[in-house]
């Protein structure tokens, strides 16, 4: 897996968010700037209804901001169609989920080669993508089994190698131990850790647990649409 280089992988610059209830703006986001160093592993905080979600959509491509410029992995996300985005997101982004969204009928190998699908990949090479994909993860031995016959935070691992199975520039994770006890939690921890530290990945994730933003090495706070 490659890894990143140095400078900024993520800039925001004065991006705005506003819903609408009927006619009735909602603003969630206001005039907000964000730099993310290449390589860096951050953990963002809040009140539930602060924005999180909302702004880590934003830098992975998944919505749009009302006002304001994002360039992400140097491409500048507010210029392009929703087709280029949708190709964009599957070269670059990596996701993980607080619900694991793992496919019930599908072994942990096909969970994990469903991005590569979309890819013009060989069935060779998703093979062995999939495999490098879940030895990282520490499941090579579990390839074959169904989410049922996993734990939680396997099932977790299993969606972390789906995350990384493309080689993506970044990964996104919101919630990532939200539904885990604390020990897969911490197993979950300490391979977002490794992915930082040893491939390079460049992680944002969102959470509302303190223990889970002590392992990132940059903690931001966003509050009331602004961060502190």
């Amino acid at each position: 897996m490659a890894s990143a280089g140095n400078g900024s992988i993520v800039t925001l610059t004065g991006i705005t968010k506003t819903f609408f209830r009927g006619k009735e703006p909602i603003p969630v986001l206001e005039n907000l700037d964000l730099d993310v160093p290449s390589g860096s592993f951050e953990a963002l905080m809040g009140p539930s209804g602060s924005g999180k979600s909302t702004l880590l959509n934003i830098i992975a491509g998944l919505d749009r901001p009302s006002s304001g410029k994002v360039v992400v992995a140097g491409a500048e996300l507010t210029a392009m169609s929703d087709g280029e985005l949708a190709r964009w997101r599957s070269q670059t982004i990596g996701f993980v989920f607080q619900s694991f969204n793992l496919i019930p009928v599908l072994t942990a190998a096909q969970n994990v080669e469903l991005p590569l699908l979309l890819t013009k990949l060989g069935g060779a090479e998703r093979k062995k993508r999939v495999a490098t994909a879940l030895r990282v993860v520490g499941l090579e031995d579990r390839m074959e089994h169904f989410p049922r016959q996993m734990s939680g935070g396997q099932e977790q691992r299993v969606a972390i190698a789906r995350a990384i199975v493309n080689d993506p520039k970044i990964i996104v994770a919101d919630e990532p131990t939200g539904d885990l006890d604390r020990k897969s939690a911490d197993d979950v921890l300490n391979l977002m850790e490794q992915l930082n530290k040893e491939f390079g990945k460049t992680i944002f994730m969102v959470t509302h647990d303190p223990a889970c933003a002590e392992r990132a090495t940059v903690r931001r706070k966003l509050d009331k649409g602004a961060l502190q």
